[in-house]
């Protein structure tokens, strides 16, 4: 039978934008399914995404050299998207890692310096002695010592890369279809999609829903993954603390465990107009097994008690926020047991999955959507795009 798309992509997120966007340049007959963001989070029933925010830091300092080169290929090209869509998204105010000297050659500080070596990377260490004077926002253990990436890093605006996505998927010839997809069935010779009440066919059909892969019956199995929720604090910052905070870079805290970093965004200004300095860590234990629950955390301003831990160490790193009023809100992060994101097919050889972000894989989606679309298109990823340690566990 005729299909009505060749490729199908589920998931109008980071991942399945950025794959929609590559697929419109290697082939013709695609679509992308998904909603927008919904007007009135709150009021909203359905699935949600984490990108519904303003700032993400960028990077290719990393400890594993899968992630540094997904981050690494999706930064070079962010000026290109930028200027073909007409939208900005990209800010290049650098990332600063502040930290205990590393102990041994297994640190993540030894190892990211020896992956940016491979990337050809620009990485300034900064001793002791110069880390406060020159970062004076920040007050950390005076024995840190500083790696900071002053190119090729910064922030992200997430929402903004995703409409340049879908901006330039939708000219290269994709359908953009406004929908939640329910099902997704192989029916033989081709795939099956239902949504928004309606039954679309493709050859194949790549599943980009990030958290809510494993909902709505949209894989033959479901992928092994833990959806966690995580809480942000928002500093609103006024004109004393921009003096201040201004010119800050994008840092990142470490702990003397990976769980205790601590992430930080420069302030930048929101929909309600007002300019806010966002952070975050990595140590909430709650997750989700059901739509519903997941539902309810968006509904919700996150954890109070993450919220409060997260002002404390605010307080402690950054004493110049004090007396700003602070805030929460909800997010969720997908993790796969192997550290790294699912892209591979499923027991179908008709569907395909690409997910699992681990609370990193902002800045490196436009690489992951590649790699979707490598998959749709070719049936496999070749060894340089890391296929091995992106094979998906199915649960």
């Amino acid at each position: 039978m005729a299909v009505d798309f060749r490729f199908i992509v589920i998931g109008r997120g980071m991942m399945g934008a950025a794959a929609a966007r590559h697929l419109a340049s290697m082939a013709d007959g695609i679509a992308l399914i998904g909603p927008r963001e919904p007007e009135q989070r709150k009021a909203h029933h359905g699935i949600f995404a984490s990108h519904y925010d303003e700032a993400r830091i960028t990077r290719t300092f990393d400890g594993n050299l899968a992630w540094g080169s997904f981050a690494a290929r999706a930064l070079d090209r962010y000026r290109e998207i930028e200027a073909r869509s007409g939208i900005s998204f990209y800010s290049e105010v650098g990332c600063l890692f502040a930290g205990p000297t590393p102990k041994d050659e297994q640190d993540y500080i030894n190892r990211a310096l020896t992956v940016s070596r491979t990337l050809g990377s620009d990485i300034e260490t900064i001793a002791p002695s110069d880390l406060r004077q020159r970062f004076s926002y920040l007050a950390v253990d005076p024995d840190f010592t500083g790696y900071f990436e002053r190119k090729r890093a910064g922030h992200i605006n997430p929402r903004a890369l995703v409409r340049a996505q879908a901006r330039l998927a939708e000219q290269g010839g994709v359908s953009l279809i406004e929908a939640v997809a329910t099902s997704v069935r192989d029916a033989g010779a081709h795939v099956e999609v239902t949504a928004g009440g309606r039954i679309y066919s493709a050859e194949r059909v790549l599943v980009a829903a990030g958290g809510f892969s494993n909902f709505n019956a949209l894989l033959p199995r479901p992928v092994d993954t833990r959806v966690m929720a995580r809480t942000v604090a928002f500093y609103e910052i006024g004109e004393r603390e921009m003096a201040i905070f201004g010119d800050m870079p994008s840092t990142i805290v470490l702990g003397e465990r990976e769980e205790d970093h601590i992430y930080i965004l420069p302030p930048v200004r929101y929909p309600d107009g007002k300019t806010y300095l966002k952070l975050g860590g990595d140590t909430e234990m709650l997750s989700f097994r059901a739509l519903e629950d997941v539902g309810a955390w968006f509904h919700s301003d996150g954890s109070v008690a993450e919220r409060e831990h997260l002002a404390r160490i605010a307080l402690t790193l950054m004493p110049a926020l004090a007396g700003c009023p602070v805030t929460s809100g909800p997010c969720v992060a997908n993790f796969t047991p192997t550290g790294y994101p699912y892209a591979g097919f499923t027991q179908s050889p008709r569907i395909a999955v690409l997910t699992g972000g681990n609370f990193v894989a902002a800045k490196s989606s436009d690489e992951l959507g590649r790699l979707g679309a490598a998959l749709l298109t070719e049936g496999a990823l070749g060894d340089s795009d890391f296929r091995g340690e992106l094979t998906p566990v199915f649960a």
